[in-house]
């Protein structure tokens, strides 16, 4: 179980480098140069491949692409949700909730016993 298990937490940490990548400048940089702000995000983004590119790695021997996909998307949305409502100080909408559980649907789809269907 440890592949996998390491494949979820490098995946998380690897969510949170990237949501900062791509959001975070959107709190205290919105007046700074597009530029520099790009460039900040490509140095976050370079640690956020660190820790994504070996999940892939290992999680390849444990579950299939579609399986890490999936798995990937439904971290993302829960990294995300986390982030908007700690960091960014904004409420969680309805919304967000639903499309988590379609996520959650996806996901029952995906890892469900393929000789089952």
């Amino acid at each position: 179980m440890t592949g996998p298990l390491t494949t979820i937490g490098l995946l998380l940490l690897s969510n949170v480098f990237m949501t900062f990548a791509w959001y975070g400048h959107l709190k205290n940089h919105r007046g700074s140069a597009l530029g520099i702000v790009i460039l900040a995000s490509w140095g976050i983004a370079f640690f956020e491949y660190c820790l994504q590119v070996p999940a892939n790695r290992i999680g390849a021997q444990h579950f299939d692409l579609a399986q890490l996909k999936v798995m990937q998307e439904i971290i993302t949305m829960l990294v995300f949700a986390v982030f908007m409502t700690l960091y960014m100080k904004q409420s969680l909408r309805w919304d967000l909730l639903w499309a988590g559980l379609c996520l959650v649907g996806a996901a029952y789809f995906i890892f469900r016993d393929s000789s089952a269907a």
